[in-house]
């Protein structure tokens, strides 16, 4: 398997469970700026234009959260997913479509160009109140446990994680969300988190002048 990403983008959380299911894997970097990495224009290689992408063996897959399922499904030593139709199964189908469509596209503001979040006060404030509710519901949820689900780390987490990663680069601050912050702190404590940080870097923009 080879993992298109970009340093602190959503493939964040695809690269985490990777390197936590043990699973063999490479990483090809990609400049969310000119669309291009190593092998060249990765438009041709994924229309989409955006992170993360797997090419497996049967071809290419986007779009985090059926990552994620992915990674999980073949990682069959681990305890990534539940079993199948169980109440914990469709938990975390609910959580990963919940941080896709009402997180994470929530972060973006409608005053970016490209990929990035542009640094005035305005978008920044717009940005968060649309997000804090919706972290509030999850940082109920988090009530007395460190990970989303049962207290046990799954394939839902890395994806909150990446949210958690980005309350903290544009400076919104844990404010009423103490559970989000202490399941930030616990998944930093992670060596497969530490590991992928330490990887990859310094994180792609998500302001105009970062």
């Amino acid at each position: 398997m080879k993992l298109y990403y970009a340093s602190g983008a959503s493939s964040l959380a695809t690269h985490i469970l990777l390197v936590e299911s043990g699973l063999t894997f490479s990483l090809e970097k990609v400049n969310l700026d000119t669309k291009q990495f190593e092998g060249g224009d990765y438009k041709v290689l994924n229309p989409k234009a955006y992170v993360p992408a797997l090419e497996t063996e049967n071809g290419l897959l986007t779009e985090c959260a059926v990552i994620l399922e992915y990674i999980a499904n073949q990682a069959t030593d681990k305890t990534f997913i539940s079993e199948y139709n169980t109440q914990d199964f469709w938990k975390q189908k609910m959580w990963l479509n919940y941080i896709a469509t009402e997180l994470h596209k929530n972060f973006i503001s409608p005053f970016r160009t490209g990929n990035w979040l542009p640094n005035t006060k305005e978008s920044k404030e717009l940005v968060y109140q649309r997000v804090f509710p919706r972290l509030k519901l999850i940082n109920d949820q988090l009530e007395g446990q460190n990970f989303l689900i049962n207290n046990q780390f799954s394939l839902v987490d890395p994806y909150l994680f990446v949210m958690t990663n980005w309350i903290r680069r544009l400076d919104f601050g844990f404010l009423n969300l103490e559970n989000l912050e202490r399941f930030d702190l616990a998944m930093r404590e992670r060596p497969a988190v530490r590991q992928v940080l330490e990887k990859e870097g310094k994180p792609h923009s998500l302001v105009s002048n970062d």
